[in-house]
């Protein structure tokens, strides 16, 4: 072979390797144009739509948190006495100075009378100092100050007094009174047994107004206020939900960038307990927007279309969204009012798809 026959043979096989090259890049590009457009033009897909209107957008803010009782009165006995009666159990509901338990009076009732003896001798002891400084008890508003207090220090006056006023102290906290109507929790304490005195004897909720507890990140603090209606859900409950108003908010934010929020709880609710898991949604209205469902939005090269329908075909179109909540996206740029959006059916379609609307 020749030098010259030899040039021409590596000619053509370099022509022969673009050609192939050429080919695979042709067939490439065919294969990504039947991945964006996924109908061929010929074909009539069924779709949903619905004709696009301004409507109300709402902000939307999804937290954790916990119900708890506005009212809540963990009840401690202030002396270590063996516990002589419990008058209720965990869950009852209780009045407002209904009585709760009873410690053992005996003793108590016993110092109470000492106390008072001894304070009538000081009486007399008392009395009679007086007398000696030619004044009566009943004189006692006439003595000099200076006379009176070193007459109640030589009887013993005010000593035996305070004594009898722990004493009757004492005894009348040997009972507990429930503080307000509610519900007893965390009972625990045994008759006939010392409750320990670090803990309390048991706990009253007042269940009947409750508040919802939750944390917000300090960015999303312009999206609340208080007066605004949040919704919960509790985990433990299915399909249960409850309305509830901002009431307070703590003008502080943790190590964690958070902030904590209460909502007070509508009406009764019986069904929520102190401590119950929930989910809390905040909504508030940011005005009138043009709002697409969520579903209506697709990728395609890595951008943003909505699918409209003019002529029985599905054009698409590129979209710029601003904000968005659970159910749908703010539409700022690429469709207007009046526009028939396909909502359902859309995710094969390509541009100028024969459509068929469903009703």
């Amino acid at each position: 072979m020749t030098r010259s026959h030899a040039q021409i043979w590596r000619l053509c096989a370099l022509i022969a390797l673009i050609g192939n090259a050429c080919d695979n890049g042709n067939e490439t590009s065919r294969k990504d144009d039947e991945h964006v457009q996924a109908l061929l033009p010929s074909e009539t897909a069924e779709v949903k739509a619905f004709r696009l209107e301004q409507q109300t957008f709402n902000h939307e803010l999804i937290s954790n948190g916990i119900i708890m009782a506005t009212q809540k009165a963990d009840l401690y006995f202030e002396e270590a006495h063996i516990v002589e009666e419990i008058f209720v159990k965990n869950g009852q509901r209780v009045k407002k100075g209904q009585k709760i338990a009873q410690l053992m009076q005996f003793k108590l009732q016993n110092a109470l009378k000492q106390a008072s003896d001894n304070l009538e001798k000081a009486k007399l002891e008392l009395q009679d100092v007086l007398i000696s400084q030619g004044f009566t008890l009943a004189d006692s508003l006439k003595v000099p100050q200076d006379i009176m207090k070193i007459a109640k220090i030589k009887s013993n006056y005010e000593h035996s007094l305070i004594q009898y006023e722990l004493a009757d102290y004492n005894l009348s906290h040997t009972i507990l009174y429930a503080p307000y109507d509610g519900v007893v929790a965390n009972l625990s304490a045994k008759k006939y047994n010392i409750p320990p005195s670090n803990e309390p004897f048991c706990t009253v909720i007042a269940n009947e107004a409750m508040d919802a507890q939750f944390t917000v990140l300090e960015s999303e603090l312009p999206l609340i206020r208080q007066g605004d209606r949040v919704e919960l859900s509790p985990f433990s409950l299915q399909n249960y939900h409850v309305s509830a108003i901002i009431d307070e908010i703590n003008p502080f934010v943790d190590e964690n960038g958070m902030v904590t929020v209460k909502a007070r709880i509508r009406g009764t609710s019986k069904d929520l307990y102190e401590g119950t898991n929930i989910r809390v949604h905040v909504q508030r209205s940011a005005g009138k927007q043009l709002i697409v469902p969520k579903r209506a939005l697709v990728l395609r090269n890595n951008r943003k279309v909505v699918f409209t329908v003019k002529d029985n075909q599905a054009h698409w179109n590129y979209v710029q969204t601003g904000l968005e909540n659970s159910n749908g996206y703010v539409v700022t740029e690429g469709l207007q009012v009046g526009d028939s959006v396909i909502y359902d059916g859309n995710l094969n379609l390509a541009h100028e798809t024969p459509v068929r609307v469903a009703h």
